[in-house]
């Protein structure tokens, strides 16, 4: 699809070939149906529109303001500082910056003018002439002509039954327009030519803090209308919920009076034509009408952001809303149809761990939208992942005395690599080169703090060691052994093969415990936990009383775990040093919730406390946060 955007020219028989391989993916399982689909329907429309493709990425990746096609693309490119060393910082700076210092807005709408021009005339057109015109006329023609090739390019593309031949006829009048503008001699067409393609727009950035996406999001969707110190940049994104999402008219502060009508509203009460009031001027009508009156925005109700974020849950365990149950004491609300302008490209640089920033940082996201709606019916969010290796510096080990090896800190990129083989030969061999360019947890600590944060692919877990007082060690007797680890609750439900789950409850001797969230094959279920518990079992030889490890391994989606004795844990997710909790007594582990699956329950429950878990809009959210990653095979939750 790549070449057929780029190239001046594409023959029919090309054409019929690409689109019926496109028709043979239909007949297989999804995502192969779905990409053949969206595919074969763009071949379409850039058969009928010669030129349409390259229009709208050039338009919307470089964000030429226009109005029959007003979207916007931008990649974000978020790196761990952890990982990532300084200069190969530097070298992805560098290199972005590069790639965009030779483009500018008039570029880009002439090549947009000789692309759409050249696609729809072929070798009619005289290439070399067209883009000597277009450098000498001032920037306001440019602009007029491209808001001109736009229109009539996205006028065809819109059409039910566009015809090529009139599409050919207005780019044709258009041609002519300009070559009559201008007095250069003309010379004959020549072959056809390739017209560049600008790079995307991409912005640099350094993941280090949580609030970083949402705030850079945020800017991208609505930019600050001044520039402002750094101080007051994270004060007027904290404002933009209040002053520019909820009222967007500036007259929202003017003070309200009320008028006391003297209006009986019957005829007869009306003055006499002597009495009534002289007719205003056409001055005054006309500066009445034309005066800005003080209103208040109607505010989003839950439930109309409930259904905005219901239309953006794109999961697998997302179903049709179309038919919503009624509930007593409650109207149904219309699921909008989202016209989303703007989409960012979330590409993380790293290992696992940034996933886990990611991971914490979409369910922060989802859960301020949740309570106030800004991003959701303006912006589609797409999350890719590069995984980068550099070093070993501050991982943290989940053996006593090992070291994760490289390919540890890079789970999630395995499993996709299994899951998809393009990704696998042209991502996956990328974590060693790039370097050489130069689910839910409930903690709580000794003071019965509770704490709650989110994991990717694994939770670690150890017993730290006792802190019993000298003189108490001292009093036992020289041939009793301490026992290590600490006694265990641990409640569980369990999988059965029948898919039925029960409840568990066993006691148990451990010094740690690992749950990791990536399955080790494709058979396995995404959504359930592998936990390795380290077990301590009593053992006796010759020589006494001994102890040894055991593997414990449960397959479950909820756990709970609690220690009987005064020993804590430290435990830490995605083996990230910085995201390490120490004096865990506890910790309950569960599937992340959707925010918006979360609030609709609530409401539901609100009305009715006799209605069953799932009605209305609850039925077609999911009900766990699903992170979605692109790959060539598609979306993998």
């Amino acid at each position: 699809m790549y070449t057929l955007i780029k190239a001046p020219c594409i023959s029919d028989d090309l054409y019929e070939r690409v689109y019926d391989f496109c028709k043979k993916l239909l007949t297989l399982p999804k995502p192969y149906c779905t990409i053949g689909l969206d595919y074969a329907f763009r071949l379409k429309t850039e058969r009928m529109t010669p030129g349409v493709l390259y229009q709208r990425m050039v338009i919307s990746e470089q964000s030429l303001k226009n109005d029959p096609y007003p979207y916007q693309e931008r990649v974000f490119l978020f790196a761990d500082p952890y990982v990532l060393s300084k200069a190969v910082c530097n070298a992805l700076v560098m290199d972005a910056t590069a790639a965009q210092m030779y483009q500018n807005p008039r570029s880009c709408m002439c090549y947009v003018i000789i692309r759409a021009v050249q696609a729809a005339l072929g070798e009619d057109c005289d290439v070399e002439r067209l883009q000597r015109i277009l450098q000498d006329k001032p920037t306001e023609e440019v602009e007029h002509c491209f808001r001109q090739v736009v229109a009539a390019v996205e006028c065809t593309g819109q059409e039910r039954n566009a015809d090529r031949g009139q599409h050919a006829e207005r780019m044709e009048k258009i041609y002519s327009m300009v070559l009559n503008s201008s007095a250069a001699g003309g010379s004959s067409p020549e072959e056809l030519q390739g017209t560049p393609l600008p790079s995307p727009n991409i912005s640099f950035h350094l993941w280090t803090d949580e609030d970083q996406l949402w705030k850079e999001l945020a800017l991208f969707v609505r930019p600050l209308s001044q520039p402002c110190e750094p101080d007051c940049l994270s004060q007027e994104l904290d404002n933009f919920e209040i002053q520019d999402i909820v009222s967007d008219c500036d007259c929202c502060e003017q003070t309200r009076f009320s008028v006391l009508s003297t209006d009986s509203g019957i005829e007869r009460d009306l003055p006499a034509a002597s009495e009534e009031l002289p007719s205003p001027s056409a001055t005054e009508v006309e500066h009445a009408r034309l005066q800005r009156k003080g209103g208040i925005k109607k505010r989003t109700f839950p439930l109309e952001s409930m259904a905005f974020l219901q239309n953006s849950c794109n999961g697998p365990g997302a179903k049709n809303s179309e038919k919503l149950h009624r509930k007593s004491g409650s109207t149904a609300v219309p699921v909008p149809h989202l016209h989303r302008l703007y989409t960012a490209r979330i590409v993380v640089l790293g290992d696992d761990r940034v996933l886990g920033q990611l991971a914490q940082a979409y369910y922060s996201l989802r859960k301020r939208e949740t309570r106030c709606v800004f991003l959701t019916p303006r912006l589609n969010l797409q999350f890719y992942y590069i995984p980068v290796v550099e070093g070993q510096q501050g991982t943290w080990s989940t053996e006593d005395d090992t070291v994760p090896s490289q390919m540890e800190l890079c789970k999630l990129a395995v499993y996709l690599g299994r899951a998809d083989p393009w990704y696998e030969s042209n991502i996956n061999t990328l974590c060693h080169m790039i370097p050489k360019l130069a689910t839910m947890i409930l903690f709580s600590n000794a003071a019965q703090e509770l704490a709650e944060d989110v994991f990717l692919t694994e939770l670690s877990a150890k017993v730290q060691d006792c802190t019993a007082a000298k003189d108490h060690m001292q009093t036992k007797k020289k041939t009793m052994l301490e026992v290590p680890g600490a006694d265990l609750v641990v409640r569980y439900r369990k999988v059965l093969l029948s898919d039925r789950k029960k409840e568990v409850a066993v006691t148990l001797r451990s010094t740690g415990l690992v749950m990791k969230a990536i399955p080790s094959n494709e058979a396995e279920d995404l959504m359930c936990l592998n936990v390795n518990i380290t077990e301590v079992v009593k053992t006796s030889n010759l020589s006494g009383r001994l102890f040894a490890s055991a593997a414990n391994h449960i397959r479950t989606c909820n756990i709970r775990i609690e220690s009987k004795e005064q020993r804590t844990f430290t435990l830490c997710l995605d083996k990230d040093f910085r995201r390490t909790y120490t004096n865990v007594v506890g910790m309950e582990v569960s599937p992340c919730p959707e925010p918006s699956y979360c609030l609709q329950k609530t409401m539901t429950t609100r009305f009715s406390l006799h209605e069953p878990e799932s009605v209305g809009l609850a039925r077609s959210i999911p009900k766990s946060l699903l992170l979605p990653i692109n790959t060539f095979a598609g979306i993998i939750q």
